[in-house]
């Protein structure tokens, strides 16, 4: 029997551990703390994932980071996400005076994080009224940006109040009436003492749970939704900013975003993604894109207002796609 050689057994044991040795799996270790911004707020922040920084704000105003999870996941595969809490949401320090609840402070405590956690330039994305705050943050510190991408947001409260006065118009009579009654008696100040701050669990369920929810999701609406967890927000925050009059009118210090006729100045890449059945209707996302110079518009089909619950894997691809081909 021909002998074989030592040496080719031992490399034909290597070669054959290799194929079988299993790749090793990718590890994403969070980090997270707090920024003090110039005005001695600490924001929260929660990074994790490879690649060019992604700083994503969110909506509310007064929700926090928590909805994007676990959504927004795979883009850690090819980007560094950075998420924050806005100031009076979720983690971050809440104010004594409601006051200093503005776009603009908000727009100082996301400097604040660019700076402190030495991200050079980033790409910024904000979600609904996250959008708002990612709109004026470019406004003021565009040479910090290298992409910016909008999601069903908006650039002008008066458009959006037009959006809402037509939603109440296409509702059915029956639940129309209702929250008429309950917004003309007043929203606030009603039910047991630690309620007088919040909606009132009947207009939660009217506005959130029936008002909203056709805009909200299509394809494929959350099993866990519910009405009353919305209402685990930042009041004062969203009092403040939003307005007192009810959720179908934006009354607020939210009625100073007129940004219409600034938004020609933005020139850095712009993304803007809605659904097609979004709260905040598409024609206002036509609008931004018809004034940001050379900006791209998706509309995700089957979509309400949280596309990347209705559709997933589509606004991943979409936004991975359009970052990779916009650099």
């Amino acid at each position: 029997m021909k002998r074989v050689p030592l040496v080719m057994v031992l490399v034909a044991m290597c070669a054959a551990m290799a194929c079988h040795s299993e790749k090793k799996p990718e590890v994403f270790k969070i980090e997270e703390g707090f920024v003090e911004s110039e005005d001695n707020v600490l924001i929260y922040y929660k990074t994790f994932g490879n690649g060019e920084p992604l700083v994503i704000v969110h909506g509310g105003p007064g929700a926090s980071h928590d909805y994007f999870l676990p959504y927004l996941i795979p883009l850690a595969k090819t980007n560094r996400l950075i998420f924050i809490d806005e100031r009076g949401s979720g983690r971050s320090t809440k104010l004594d005076d409601p006051s200093g609840y503005t776009v603009n402070t908000m727009v100082e405590d996301l400097e604040a994080v660019r700076v402190g956690l030495r991200l050079g330039k980033i790409n910024l994305l904000g979600h609904s009224y996250g959008g708002v705050l990612a709109q004026a943050y470019a406004l003021r510190y565009q040479d910090n940006l290298d992409h910016l991408i909008l999601c069903s947001t908006f650039h002008s409260t008066k458009q959006l109040n037009a959006v809402f006065d037509k939603m109440k118009e296409n509702m059915k009579p029956e639940l129309r009436r209702r929250i008429d009654k309950m917004e003309q008696r007043g929203i606030f100040g009603r039910g047991k003492d630690y309620a007088k701050h919040r909606y009132s669990e009947e207009y939660m369920l009217a506005a959130w749970g029936e008002g909203y929810y056709p805009y909200l999701y299509g394809r494929r609406p959350d099993p866990n939704f519910d009405p009353l967890a919305m209402g685990n927000m930042s009041w004062d925050l969203y009092r403040e900013m939003w307005g007192t009059h009810g959720e179908f009118v934006v009354d607020g210090n939210l009625r100073n975003v007129e940004y219409e006729n600034r938004l020609e100045s933005i020139e850095v890449p712009t993304l803007i993604t809605v659904g097609d059945h979004d709260q905040v209707d598409p024609s206002i996302s036509k609008d931004m894109q018809a004034h940001i110079k050379g900006s791209t518009l998706a509309i995700l089909p089957d979509s309400g207002h949280m596309t990347f619950v209705d559709q997933p894997a589509m606004f991943i691809h979409t936004v991975d796609r359009w970052l990779k081909n916009s650099k």
